[in-house]
C-alpha cells in the first residue's frame, strides 16, 4: 500500500488543520476514518474471494488429476484381468473336453443318454432320478 511515515502523518494533519479549520476537522477524520475501513473490508473481500476462486480452482485440477490416474488405473487393471482371462478359458475349455464322456458309437446313429447332445447339464439332468413332485402348498389368502 502507500507508504506514510509519521513525518508525512503530521504534516497532512496540520495542512488539514489550516485549510478545513479546527470546527469541522473532527467530522472530516470520522468521515475518512469511515471510508477508509470501507476500503479496506472491500479490499479484504476482493482478495478472500481471489484466494477462494484459486482454492476451487486447485481442488478442480487435483479432481481431474485423479480421475485420470483412476482411469489409468482402471485400464491396467482389465488388461491384466484380460491376459489372466484368456488362458484361463483356454484351461477351462481343455478341462471340459477331458471330463465330457465319449457316447459309444452304435449302429443306428442316434444319440444314447443325452437330448441336447454333449451339453453337461442336461446330461447330469438326464442321470437325475425321477421323483414325485412335492405337493402344492394351500392358499393362505385370507382377504375374502
Amino acid at each position: 500500500m502507500i507508504e506514510i511515515s509519521f513525518g508525512k502523518l503530521v504534516l497532512l494533519a496540520l495542512v488539514a488543520l489550516i485549510v478545513l479549520g479546527p470546527e469541522k476537522l473532527p467530522g472530516v477524520a470520522r468521515t475518512a476514518g469511515a471510508l477508509l475501513r470501507r476500503v479496506r473490508s472491500g479490499w479484504d473481500n476482493v482478495r478472500a474471494e481471489v484466494e477462494r476462486e484459486f482454492e476451487i480452482e486447485e481442488i478442480k485440477r487435483t479432481a481431474r488429476e485423479a480421475a485420470a490416474r483412476a482411469e489409468a488405473l482402471q485400464s491396467q487393471l482389465n488388461d491384466g484381468v484380460q491376459k489372466v482371462r484368456e488362458p484361463l478359458a483356454g484351461a477351462l475349455d481343455e478341462a471340459a473336453a477331458m471330463v465330457r464322456p465319449k457316447a459309444p458309437a452304435t449302429g443306428d446313429g442316434a444319440e444314447t443318454g443325452t437330448e441336447a447332445g454333449d451339453d453337461p447339464s442336461s446330461q447330469v439332468q438326464a442321470e437325475l432320478p425321477l421323483s414325485a413332485p412335492a405337493p402344492a402348498e394351500p392358499n393362505r389368502d385370507h382377504s375374502a
